[in-house]
């Protein structure tokens, strides 16, 4: 058994495709009376050597981090708060459907315990739904001045560091695995009216950072 895994595992490595692309569209900062929202849409493609690694069972975990900075002309900007997602992709055989965890900060530390799950018919739904990120909870207003403006770094990756060591050695400068963005644009926090989402766009859990 232990042999044929690593067969597939070599078979899925040699037959690697062209690199991904990947690249922010928009970004959008919002503040409520008490919280600061980031949304953002995310867009990549994935390659048939990553969606047969998915139909194999292997889950994919991507994470968004996010850091705001305060813009100060006389010295470097000052780090005002940061913020981590982490998205777990899988599928499952027996239903035939995509499950999609999201969970605030690092899968090391939360667990998929602390997750929002949600299930899509197909590999294209899911991926629309982490491509778009709706209302990200990742400030308290009280640390965001409401007239400044804020350069927000947010940062887009696939953690090669969570799929099964095999993997890991074999992908270990694979351009076919390398989702990975970072885009810092100088944002002013607009002000909403509502600060409610809507749980069917983004399955977003109801915690900060």
């Amino acid at each position: 058994m232990r042999r044929a895994w690593a067969f597939c595992l070599c078979l899925l490595l040699v037959y690697a495709s062209p690199a991904l692309a990947a690249d922010v569209s928009q970004m959008k900062l919002e503040r409520s009376e008490d919280t600061v929202f980031l949304s953002a849409s995310v867009k990549f493609d994935l390659p048939p050597v990553v969606e047969d690694a998915l139909l194999k069972g292997i889950p994919l975990f991507f994470v968004a981090e996010a850091d705001i900075y305060r813009d100060r002309w006389y010295w470097y900007d000052k780090r005002v708060t940061t913020a981590t997602r982490t998205l777990r992709l899988a599928y499952q055989p027996l239903t035939r459907r995509w499950r999609l965890n999201v969970m605030s900060g690092a899968i090391s530390v939360t667990g998929l315990r602390a997750s929002l799950s949600q299930s899509y018919d197909s590999l294209p739904e899911a991926l629309a739904s982490i491509q778009r990120i709706s209302r990200w909870r990742i400030a308290d207003a009280a640390e965001i001045e409401s007239d400044a403006r804020h350069n927000v770094q947010f940062r887009f990756r696939l953690d090669l560091s969570q799929l099964p060591r095999p993997f890991q050695i074999g992908v270990a400068g694979q351009k076919d695995w390398a989702v990975s963005i970072e885009e810092t644009r100088q944002l002013v926090a607009e002000p909403i009216r509502e600060a409610s989402k809507d749980p069917g766009k983004d399955p977003v859990p109801e915690v900060s950072k």
